[in-house]
């Protein structure tokens, strides 16, 4: 049975998986049933049709969740996908919050669209319930279709400049959107992407003096991740793998083939494709470390990338050049290596110090990052700042 006490956590993405923004509300939703609250998730995909529990550690009923259509079905045509995202977008939200037998203490809402906020801002102030953003990005033109003037990109400006500063509060993943959003005079709170992090003595291996060192990238590259960079400073160390190895997921062969307009890979590169999530763990821990290039920019300093976190939460060290707020979390030769800057020559001066690590130095690095993931990723510890958060926008909206 639900509490009558409850928060609505609503947004147009699959959960309890299948995206990186599915994770970050599974790990805000678990931070906030660790301190009592109970939360029902309305995802965006059109299953469970009843409330499930969450069944992952917490007590029973804290966390639920349930599919309100929100998303374009498969198979879908364009002109109904269109009409749905920018015509009907969180009226089904809408709908189901006027179907619960008690009205939330919250809304959160990931994700939400000009189209999206404009039915939950009105229906949270018609019945005085404060409305928090959960907000992760800033999304560059390069990142949309249509560009600067196309209808998606501004569509999320107007979600941004105009409805987030409205709301009772942000949730902000990265320094830049917290002192954005404080600068307007927002109750902010920052929150980095956070999972529950267990140690498991086995990632603290002892790398093989004669075994070739393993890079690993996870995920989708899209505009932020300058994997062709990595691709290239690998294959000009070592073509035929005798001391180096990139192994790639996400991304297929074939995909990486058009989009870098390539007919092949050097030997050592191995691409694997997409993956579950156990599995993705299972080679982020084989791996010695996992590679991370990006330009800085304001949309790549507005996020915070969820695999870097994943990587620190399976006690692999990281290379990475400092954007967003990685310099808070990878300090150089403790958590990983830091790159100058994100160029191909960069990374490869990163890659060369890493093949001089020993065995011991790299198991060094694993200890780190696990215990840095402990202080700043893991779920727990960011129950106390959230709950702090919550109250105070309940007394704000009195």
């Amino acid at each position: 049975m639900r509490t009558s006490s409850w928060i609505a956590y609503v947004g147009p993405f699959p959960f309890p998986w299948g995206q990186a923004g599915s994770r970050r509300m599974v790990g805000i939703a678990r931070s906030l049933a660790q301190t009592g609250y109970s939360v029902v998730v309305a995802g965006g995909s059109d299953v469970p049709v009843a409330e499930q529990n969450l069944n992952e550690g917490e007590p029973k009923d804290s966390i639920r969740y349930v599919g309100v259509g929100e998303s374009p079905a498969a198979g879908m045509s364009s002109l109904k996908k269109l009409w749905r995202v920018f015509v009907e977008w969180g009226g089904k939200t809408v709908q189901w919050l006027d179907r619960q037998p008690s009205k939330p203490s919250h809304v959160v809402v990931y994700g939400g669209s000009a189209q999206y906020m404009l039915r939950l801002l009105p229906w949270c102030k018609r019945h005085g319930i404060p409305l928090i953003a959960d907000v992760v990005e800033w999304y560059d033109p390069r990142q949309m279709k249509g560009g600067r003037f196309g209808p998606f990109y501004l569509n999320a400006q107007v979600a941004l400049r105009y409805f987030y500063p409205r709301c009772d509060g942000v949730i902000a993943i990265s320094s830049l959107l917290e002192n954005h959003y404080r600068e307007l005079g927002c109750k902010v709170v920052r929150i980095p992407p956070s999972l529950d992090v267990q140690t498991d003595q086995n990632i603290f291996r002892l790398k093989n003096p004669g075994a070739p060192l393993v890079l690993l990238y996870a995920g989708t590259p899209g505009k932020k991740d300058l994997l062709l960079h990595v691709i290239e400073a690998v294959e000009a160390l070592d073509v035929t793998g005798t001391r180096l190895r990139l192994k790639i997921l996400g991304p297929t062969l074939e995909h990486l083939k058009a989009s870098y307009n390539r007919s092949e890979f050097s030997s050592n590169i191995e691409v694997l494709g997409y993956l579950n999530q156990t599995e993705i763990a299972q080679h982020i821990r084989a791996a010695d470390l996992t590679v991370l290039l990006r330009e800085s920019a304001r949309f790549t300093n507005a996020g915070f990338p969820t695999k870097l976190v994943e990587s620190l939460a399976n006690g692999t060290p990281v290379i990475a050049n400092l954007t967003s707020d990685i310099g808070m979390y990878i300090r150089d030769g403790v958590e990983g290596l830091v790159c100058t800057d994100c160029s191909v020559r960069a990374l490869t001066l990163a890659i060369e110090r890493a093949l001089e690590l020993s065995g011991l130095q790299l198991q060094a690095m694993r200890y780190s990052a696990i215990e840095q993931a402990k202080r700043s990723f893991d779920f727990r510890a960011h129950s106390e700042d959230l709950d702090s958060f919550f109250k105070s926008t309940e007394r704000a909206s009195s």
